[in-house]
């Protein structure tokens, strides 16, 4: 296992270096002379990126652009990418192709990509010689540039490439964020990863962990509660590393605690959480804190232990489990839900069976399943016992037919019952009905209107249940 142990000064942007973005938020506004500029962003993968998303759309806004939905009328268009599966990368390489009739039409539009994708040599290469019609490529690690770049090319009309290969990573506060949504938002506490799972890409694209200061979560998260924000969730690849590579701060629970103090928040959720990290206290935190909702996101993986050490995952089968066991015992009623990978190399029958055994020993309310992905620069990726497609495909399509079956039968158990749901607005497709969340995750659907006040805590009865969602009626 590599460990970061870094002095704070050492990982933290410098507010000058915070500062001079400014001056090139003014310089961009001077060259778009006052008129009123659009952009769009695509974004793809996790939470992570979702919430770079929302600091790249809060730079943007500060330099006078305005979003739109529309590619054709967007004189930015900028892709956030995710390299954790292939599918996501050739969605990137899909979209590029689409642009170059785009940038026919109106050479003056900015088409930009940024995000994991973009801390792979060949990825950048490939875009370097096939997709000339790309003019701004960057990576993770310097996003909080994005301002330097943007006016870079807009002033000199040339493409530019800007990734910094050498570097374990940075972080930047005080950065502008433009979050779409007023009741739900996402706080990153840490970035990077240390766990190296041998078919796992995002340790080499995040770089090493490194953990915002305490005091400069605690201050977003309270100044997010005073804007009417409800509900916060804590992201890092795995949350529960938070805090050691701060000299003196005991852990990831401790954190829960401070933000379980802030008066205005309601609702506390976090992830992701690695089952290696998952201690005593954090369990105790989840219990004791009032606002920590109760669902804990925790991959498994794989249910084999032979190939969770393959994947180098460092704990086994029944190790999991007993984990499950005792959040079940410290938080009754507790949402689990997890990752699954079927078809790592190596997988045989027998391997499948123990993942299938893990599924119905835990119930899960959901499984987030993948097919193993090859991911060059990772050793499972040189494995010469990769599965054959058919198989994985017959395995996922079992695994998905035992879970759905789990999902539906715990959503049985909820007909009739009456549940508080965090109000989070009316459906995009019927203004009638409106959508919340339990604190365990469900999503549930109920008829509303206007004076239905968004972001408030309601009591829902639960009428109609199906595998992902819920139907119920509002109660006075």
């Amino acid at each position: 296992m590599i460990e970061l142990m870094e002095k704070r000064e050492n990982i933290t942007v410098s507010l000058e270096e915070i500062k001079a973005q400014k001056k090139y938020t003014s310089l961009v506004k001077q060259i778009n002379q006052g008129s009123v500029k659009k952009y769009h962003i695509t974004t793809f993968g996790c939470q992570m990126n979702e919430n770079d998303s929302e600091k790249l759309a809060g730079m943007l806004s500060l330099m006078g652009y305005e979003e739109t939905d529309d590619i054709n009328e967007s004189d930015i268009i900028l892709y956030n990418t995710c390299c954790v599966r292939e599918n996501a990368e050739m969605k990137v390489f899909g979209h590029l192709g689409a642009l170059k009739k785009v940038k026919r039409e109106n050479p003056d539009t900015v088409i930009a990509v940024c995000g994991c994708m973009m801390q792979q040599e060949e990825v950048v290469e490939k875009i370097k010689k096939k997709y000339r019609n790309v003019d701004l490529i960057f990576g993770t690690h310097n996003l909080y540039k994005f301002p330097e770049l943007l006016y870079s090319v807009l002033k000199d009309k040339h493409r530019l490439y800007d990734i910094w290969w050498d570097t374990e990573g940075q972080i930047a506060e005080d950065l502008p964020v433009l979050r779409k949504d007023g009741i739900k938002a996402w706080v990153s506490i840490m970035y990077g990863c240390n766990n190296f799972c041998s078919y796992c890409i995002v340790p080499y694209v995040r770089g090493r962990e490194r953990s915002r200061r305490p005091e400069d979560i605690i201050n977003e998260v309270r100044m997010l509660g005073q804007q009417g924000y409800k509900e916060i969730t804590l992201l890092g690849q795995n949350v529960n590393s938070y805090g050691k590579d701060i000299e003196g701060y005991p852990d990831f629970s401790k954190l829960l605690y401070e933000v379980d103090a802030i008066e205005t928040i309601e609702r506390i959720r976090f992830m992701t959480s690695h089952p290696k990290d998952l201690s005593d206290d954090l369990i105790k935190a989840m219990r004791e804190c009032k606002k920590v909702c109760e669902h804990l996101h925790l991959p498994v993986q794989s249910g084999s232990s032979r190939i969770l050490k393959e994947m180098n995952r460092r704990y086994t089968k029944e190790k999991y489990l007993e984990l499950i066991d005792k959040v079940k015992v410290n938080i009754p009623g507790i949402s689990i839900t997890t990752d699954i990978i079927v078809g790592f190399p190596g997988e045989n029958d027998e391997d499948f069976q123990d993942t299938l055994d893990v599924i119905k020993r835990v119930q899960y309310d959901t499984a987030y399943t993948f097919i193993y992905s090859i991911r060059k620069g990772t050793p499972a990726a040189d494995r010469k016992d990769q599965v054959p497609e058919e198989v994985k495909k017959a395995r996922f399509e079992e695994l998905l037919e035992v879970q759905n079956a789990i999902s539906k039968k715990i959503n049985d158990k909820l007909l009739g019952k009456d549940l508080e749901v965090l109000v989070e607005g009316p459906s995009k497709t019927n203004p009638g009905i409106y959508t919340g969340r339990t604190c365990t995750n469900k999503i549930v659907n109920f008829q509303g209107n206007e004076d239905l006040i968004i972001g408030s805590l309601r009591t829902v009865k639960i009428e109609k249940v199906q595998t992902w969602s819920l139907e119920g009626t509002l109660l006075k």
